[in-house]
């Protein structure tokens, strides 16, 4: 059996891989639905867009599930605590959420132009609120988020919905809807052909550029946030309990993991150079790598935010000290263990079903094929 060390950070490694396949998966189709009024000209040409992502967008949610039910049972505290403290941003992701599903079965069974346009910015309401509100509360997270343990470890939030929405964290939430959209792009693009790939083209490369300005601008103005540093000796082996050690704010510790572990840097360099690459790839009609290249900057985003917090999961600005950390925030050994088990029995077969999937219902989505399959498809 491995170590209960070990376990935390294959546990941080974990999260943060569904957190990216989550942003892959999921957030390409949340991408689409968001370009989805603006490269659609007609209704023709949107159900062409939204037959992209029409076989797969249900599983893709799974992504999102899974991602929220690894951090309640590995970090329970975490879980707690966010669900808490970010309520009402989580009800929003919901409430957008929402329109999706209703969205896709109902949009075209009705024959009139007011009726399907109002699904087609209900589709793209329900696709890129989430995407900015998660970028929001990842920013937040830099900034610390206003809570703190008492001795039973009750937490107690003392933050508002509206205090979430400052500058930097807005700007995060930029980050995170320019990727997505990108992201979407570049599949969009690989799916479709003529007017509606150009226009998709236009629309991510775009996208890419302001995803590279924005998240450059954010790193450069992170280093100017004071971040947090654990002054006391830490246990690797012990039980959950953020108020036993002690944590400061310095100027610079959000860079300090860099400093440590130059290597580190490719994450950054992935998140500014493979957008650009991916604008390139487009242009060239080599969509499906431009994909591959699109995905890797969202592997470079995410592992960027998250080299930047280790260890930290959730920092709190009231009491530093309740900080929530990769060390005391977890679930208990035999927990962590058993989890790992089914991870590797199950994820797998997820990801073989999936790949499955989209190489049985590949190729181009066209108008041809809507007119031949129109009360059959969305």
């Amino acid at each position: 059996m491995l170590d209960y060390a070990t376990l935390k950070v294959i546990w941080w490694l974990l999260v943060g891989a569904l957190l990216i396949g989550f942003a892959i998966m999921d957030g390409h189709d949340m991408g689409v639905m968001t370009l989805l009024p603006f490269v659609g000209k007609d209704d023709e040409e949107r159900r062409v867009v939204i037959n992209t992502v029409g076989p797969h967008w249900e599983g893709n949610q799974v992504w999102f599930i899974t991602g929220g039910g690894a951090i309640f049972a590995a970090w329970p505290l975490v879980y707690a605590t966010a669900f808490s403290g970010f309520y009402w941003a989580l009800i929003a992701v919901l409430w957008a959420l929402f329109f999706r599903p209703v969205g896709f079965k109902y949009r075209s069974m009705v024959h009139n132009p007011t009726w399907r346009g109002a699904w087609d910015w209900a589709l793209f309401a329900g696709s890129f609120v989430p995407a900015v509100v998660f970028g929001v509360a990842f920013g937040n997270l830099f900034l610390g988020v206003p809570f703190s343990f008492d001795n039973n470890m009750v937490s107690t939030y003392t933050g508002s919905f509206w205090a979430l929405l400052n500058p930097f964290a807005l700007v995060c939430g930029l980050v995170s809807a320019t990727m997505l959209i990108m992201q979407g792009g570049a599949y969009l693009a690989h799916r479709t052909v003529e007017s509606v790939q150009d226009r998709t083209i236009k629309f991510a490369s775009i996208a890419a550029v302001l995803m590279v300005v924005l998240f450059i601008a954010a790193g450069v103005w992170l280093q100017s946030i004071p971040g947090y540093v654990i002054t006391s000796t830490i246990d690797p082996q012990g039980v959950a309990n953020p108020n036993v050690k002690e944590v400061t704010r310095e100027a610079g510790a959000w860079m300090a993991n860099y400093n440590k572990m130059p290597a580190l840097w490719v994450f950054p360099a992935l998140g500014v150079v493979m957008p650009l690459l991916t604008v390139l790839l487009m242009k060239a009609r080599w969509t499906l790598t431009a994909f591959v290249t699109s995905s890797l900057a969202v592997v470079g985003v995410i592992m960027t935010a998250g080299v930047s917090l280790f260890p930290f999961v959730m920092p709190s600005s009231t009491f530093a000290n309740s900080s929530l950390t990769v060390w005391d925030s977890v679930s208990s050994h035999l927990t962590l263990m058993i989890m790992l088990y089914v991870v590797v029995i199950f994820l797998p077969i997820v990801l073989t079903y999936t790949s499955y999937a989209y190489a049985i219902m590949r190729g181009k989505v066209t108008k041809a094929y809507i007119r031949e399959n129109d009360h059959t498809v969305y």
